[in-house]
């Protein structure tokens, strides 16, 4: 292939082409700037680039080779050596840091991406191409795509009962993007700390941190999040999860939802309704309920992505916004950047107008509910006392272990058994005694496999337990 690179040297120079080719290379590789791995010119193509004879280039790159810089791989022309370990990766809003190497990820967010529909989303971008106009393919507007706005209102309506226009609607690159708007608008209207539930993603209570608002944890039970404590606090802003709560499960009920509700008209604050796992419900006999946004939609900003539904790679998410704040939120994203990228937009529309993405849904609740009643069995059986809270949805479930399970101890020994998995209370920003629980990410393994990580799992318990028995001191009656 015709490649191309960037090489400086001075034909009026002492040293020669050659060695300041060399030189130029060493210090690119030295510096950061080739990385291991990258693929050179070839040595005609340089020669010809830099106006040089060819066995200048030649020589360089020998020399380099020797050297332990470059490599010479048969068929796939000369390489920057990849001796150098990659540079670790930094963690998105919901990630975490890197893991070890393990043969069973249960995180939630571990590689726990739901098997992306290639055939279908190819055709949908290809018919996206082919009407895209030259408008199209210029900046986006600030708020979306109005097409895909449009499909999202229709949407969202349908499926979620979200009061909402195309107008009301912006189009943000994921939840992460949405969130830090958010953060950026809430302190010019007086606002400057934020309800969190607890227990609860602890990447986005350092987002939220981060992002100059304060986050204050508010208590969850079985009910949701504790609207009297809110209410308590002197809050004019809280993040809630109210369909499926992260990483509990629980659903807010009926009757919480319209306190909380009541208490953002009392103290005319804002509730951010963070949809996370959009259309994965799979509880047998109970409907999925719909948005909270509909019982306050002046109060309420209702946020959506595709990060659970299709792949967090898309990085394309929505919120619906009361105009006046939803104005306030496109001038601060003014400052950061230029719209999300059009052709995606318009793929993403095609994929709501055409059905696909209702269908998808439906394969993705099937293979889920499949996934989550294998773990459900495994932990039954392999687990006693332990139980699988929450509602069935989402790519997650919350494991309540028995009360005397060393919750640490059993987490550690899971990973000496190649099972990355995590307990409840790296979830909490404070200390919750005597509730033990693991957050387990199920959707995306094999029902087989799933078996077998909470076999490995159930055995680190006994184990532990075993441990715990001989370290306890006997004595004898006197």
């Amino acid at each position: 292939m015709p490649l191309h690179m960037a090489v400086s040297v001075v034909r009026e120079s002492d040293l020669s082409l050659t060695s300041q080719i060399q030189r130029f290379i060493k210090q690119e590789i030295a510096e950061g700037i080739l990385h291991p791995g990258t693929r050179l010119p070839s040595s005609r193509r340089l020669a010809d680039d830099l106006d040089v004879s060819r066995s200048v280039v030649v020589e360089a790159y020998s020399q380099l080779v020797a050297e332990g810089y470059l490599e010479a791989v048969q068929g796939a022309g000369t390489r920057v050596v990849r001796h150098l370990d990659a540079e670790p990766v930094m963690p998105a809003l919901l990630g975490e840091e890197r893991p070890p190497a393990t043969r069973w990820d249960l995180r939630p967010g571990g590689g726990n991406v739901p098997a992306f529909p290639r055939r279908e989303w190819l055709a949908c971008y290809q018919r996206a191409l082919q009407a895209a106009t030259t408008a199209d393919h210029a900046y986006p507007p600030l708020a979306g795509d109005a097409t895909l706005r449009v499909e999202l209102a229709r949407y969202l309506g349908r499926v979620r009962g979200v009061r909402t226009t195309a107008e009301q609607l912006m189009v943000v690159g994921g939840f992460a993007q949405a969130l830090g708007l958010l953060c950026a608008v809430l302190p010019r209207m007086g606002i400057d700390a934020l309800g969190i539930e607890e227990p609860g993603h602890p990447g986005q209570r350092r987002f939220v941190r981060e992002s100059g608002l304060e986050p204050v944890p508010l208590p969850v039970d079985e009910e949701g999040i504790d609207v009297a404590a809110l209410a308590a606090s002197g809050l004019r802003a809280v993040l809630v999860t109210p369909a499926h709560q992260f990483p509990t499960g629980v659903t807010l009920s009926p009757r919480r939802r319209e306190a909380l509700a009541e208490w953002a008209r009392r103290v005319e604050g804002w509730i951010i309704e963070d949809d996370y796992d959009g259309g994965l419900w799979y509880e047998r006999g109970a409907a999925r309920p719909l948005a909270l946004q509909r019982l306050a939609p002046d109060r309420v900003v209702y946020a959506g992505t595709l990060s659970k539904t299709l792949a967090p790679g898309l990085r394309l998410g929505w919120l619906a916004a009361p105009r006046p704040l939803l104005d306030q939120v496109l001038r601060a994203r003014a400052r950061h950047d230029l719209g999300t990228e059009s052709l995606t937009q318009l793929a993403f529309a095609e994929f709501l107008r055409s059905g696909l993405f209702d269908r998808h849904l439906r394969q993705l609740n099937a293979r889920s509910r499949s996934r989550r009643e294998a773990l459900e069995e495994a932990v039954r059986r392999h687990l006693p006392g332990a139980v699988v809270l929450g509602a069935a949805a989402g790519l997650h479930a919350y494991v309540r272990l028995p009360r005397h399970t060393d919750e640490a101890a059993l987490v550690a020994g899971a990973l000496r058994r190649s099972v990355l998995v995590r307990g409840g209370a790296g979830f909490c920003a404070r200390p919750r005694p005597g509730v033990p629980a693991l957050v387990v990410g199920h959707a995306h393994l094999p029902r087989a496999g799933l078996a077998e990580a909470i076999r490995e799992v159930a055995a680190a318990s006994a184990a532990s337990a075993a441990s715990a028995s001989t370290a306890v001191p006997h004595h004898r009656a006197a």
